[in-house]
């Protein structure tokens, strides 16, 4: 993980430097070694003694595969969106990671591979060295959560292109899984029970459309105190991203799962239609939980309608697991033991004249 650099010093002269062009070399190395500390702590076996952080590559001894019959490797990539925007105006940048490693870690555990590594690319106006640590610190506490190892990255300063708070996250993943116990549609049963895992809020999708509501329509500021939130608004929308890779490895270790959706991007339905065979229809009842004020509170403020709502926001789930009837009850205890908050949200029957995989059934619970 290094700042871009020309590897040379800033010329002291009247010529043109990489300083006068708004690159800072020492602000980056800086950054660098205030960054260390945290990224020692999500070192898995697999990566310790092998270089360190500064090197041109992150290393993951891959010999730790041979214990796979037939290993499949997983990768994802991702960002965070316009959450980052709110960050930077609240100057809060140790949770953005957290997103950051939820939206790359749990797509990778859908197909049931377990989250080896990861890598950041961190994109600023200006390197602030604290700053950028502080994103690098929420980034390798959320690889802590979710049992990965942070193996590198990129911090690339680019002014002009850039103001000088601005800034972006991304980041890319690899897992594994043994070939037999891939998970996805084709294991899915007609009979199969849909179980949802409570969302620790929006997540990281739909920003777009949050921050159009609550600034652009509704005219909130955000150290407006929300009753219903108990908070400020700007900390109700900087609630970090829950992880759930963990949680659903556990799952697999305890229960036969035939598949996961992670809820991002699209809502609760789309994301659930993806896991679905063409034959077989995922019907998800509404009245089985009771979405968060944060989703009242957008949808009545923007004057939203819900069918707009569902199709960006995760309306209070952020990941669903498909499972056989006779599981259902050792599923809900293994995670309401791991302390996730899930419930029987659906279930799975045949397609009939459904056009999608997925649909939503009933109201809401109030």
């Amino acid at each position: 993980m290094s700042a871009e650099s020309s590897g040379r010093a800033p010329h002291a002269g009247t010529g043109a430097s990489y300083a006068a062009a708004g690159v800072d070399i020492e602000a980056g190395d800086r950054a660098v070694e205030l960054m260390k500390e945290w990224v020692k702590k999500t070192q898995r076996p697999e990566v310790t003694g092998l270089g360190g952080l500064g090197g041109f590559a992150g290393l993951f001894d891959a010999s730790a595969l041979k214990r796979y019959e037939r290993p499949v490797l997983a990768s994802a990539t991702d960002g965070v969106g316009t959450k980052v925007d709110l960050a930077r105006k609240m100057g809060v940048y140790d949770t953005i990671g957290h997103d950051l490693v939820g939206m790359v870690v749990d797509d990778l555990v859908v197909c049931g591979a377990e989250p080896l590594f990861m890598t950041d690319y961190i994109c600023v106006g200006k390197v602030h060295p604290e700053r950028v640590a502080a994103i690098v610190k929420g980034i390798a506490e959320g690889c802590v959560l979710a049992g990965c190892a942070l193996v590198g990255g990129e911090t690339a300063e680019h002014p002009g292109l850039l103001g000088e708070d601005d800034f972006d996250v991304a980041g890319a993943g690899t897992g594994v899984v043994e070939y037999d116990r891939l998970l996805g549609a084709d294991r899915i049963r007609k009979g199969d029970a849909v179980i949802a895992m409570a969302s620790s809020g929006l997540h990281s999708n739909g920003y777009s459309l949050v921050r159009h509501v609550v600034f652009d329509r509704a005219g909130w500021s955000l150290d407006r105190e929300v009753e219903e939130f108990g908070r400020t608004l700007g900390e109700e929308l900087l609630e970090p991203t829950k992880i759930y890779s963990l949680d659903c490895l556990a799952l697999t270790r305890t229960a036969e799962v035939h598949a996961f959706s992670h809820i991002t991007g699209g809502g609760l339905a789309n994301n659930l239609a993806r896991v679905i065979p063409d034959a077989l229809h995922a019907t998800v009842d509404r009245s089985t939980w009771t979405p968060g004020a944060v989703f009242d509170l957008v949808g009545k403020a923007g004057q939203v309608e819900r069918l707009e709502l569902e199709k960006t926001l995760n309306m209070g789930v952020g990941m669903m697991a498909v499972v056989p009837e006779e599981s259902v009850n050792v599923t809900l205890e293994t995670l309401a033991d791991r302390g996730v908050d899930a419930w029987v949200a659906g279930e799975i029957t045949e397609r009939g004249g459904h056009t999608t995989g997925a649909t939503l059934t009933g109201d809401y619970a109030k």
